[in-house]
C-alpha cells in the first residue's frame, strides 16, 4: 500500500529535502507540500493524504494549531509533528492537538520513515525519554491569554504594543505579564518568555 504524504514546513529547502528523502521509499508518495500552517487544511482537502508531517513553527498557524484543525476536520489523516527541539511541553501540546507522533528533525532518516509507517498503521508512538521529561515538567500553568501575551512580548514589544495587538487594556496586559512571571518563577517578562519557551509552553 502506498502511503500518501503531505509536508508542511516554512523552509523550502527542508520541504524539498524531505520530499526527496521520503520519495526514495517505495511505499511513500509526497502528494502535497505547503509552507504555511493555514494552508494545511485546504491541501488535505485537495490531495487527501494519509499522513501529514507538520513543522511546529510556521506562519499562519503553527503545527500544533494546524494539527488541532485536522483533528476536527479530517480525523482520518494521521499527524506527525516535526520539530528542531524535543521539548517536553511540545509533546504534551502535540498529543492534545491530536498528533500521534513527535519526531525531532535531526532523527535518522530511517526513524522518520518508521514513524510514518507506524502512524499510517494506526499506532500512536511516543519516545520514552521525551514522555518521561514531559511528566517531569508537568502541565503548563499558563492560561491561553498569558501565553498570547508572552508570545507577543517575545520580540521585545512594550506593554502598549502588546495591548494594541491583542485588543486588551494596558492594565490587563500588565496583570497577565505579572501572572506569567509568577508562574514561571522568573524576575521579568523576558525571563518568563525564555523559561516558558524552553519548557514548550509557548
Amino acid at each position: 500500500m502506498t502511503i500518501r504524504l503531505l509536508l508542511a514546513d516554512d523552509q523550502e529547502l527542508i520541504r524539498t529535502a524531505l520530499a526527496a528523502l521520503l520519495g526514495l521509499e517505495e511505499d511513500f508518495e509526497v502528494v502535497a507540500s505547503v509552507g504555511r500552517g493555514d494552508e494545511v487544511a485546504d491541501a488535505v482537502r485537495a490531495h487527501r493524504p494519509d499522513v501529514a508531517l507538520l513543522d511546529i513553527e510556521m506562519p499562519g498557524l503553527d503545527g500544533l494549531a494546524a494539527a488541532a484543525v485536522l483533528a476536527a476536520r479530517a480525523p482520518r489523516v494521521r499527524v506527525v509533528i516535526l520539530t528542531t527541539f524535543g521539548r517536553a511541553g511540545y509533546l504534551r501540546r502535540a498529543m492534545e492537538a491530536g498528533a500521534v507522533r513527535f519526531v525531532v528533525k535531526d532523527a535518522p532518516a530511517e526513524a522518520l520513515a518508521d514513524a510514518i509507517r507506524r502512524v499510517a498503521a494506526g499506532e500512536r508512538v511516543v519516545d520514552p525519554a521525551l514522555a518521561a521529561a514531559t511528566l517531569a515538567v508537568g502541565e503548563s500553568p499558563l492560561t491561553g491569554r498569558e501565553r498570547d501575551v508572552l508570545n507577543v512580548a517575545r520580540g521585545g514589544a512594550a506593554v502598549a504594543e502588546i495591548a494594541s495587538r491583542l485588543h486588551l487594556s494596558e492594565g490587563t496586559v500588565r496583570n497577565y505579564l505579572s501572572a506569567a512571571i509568577t508562574k514561571t518563577a522568573t524576575r521579568n517578562r523576558m525571563e518568563a518568555v525564555r523559561v516558558a519557551d524552553e519548557r514548550g509552553w509557548l
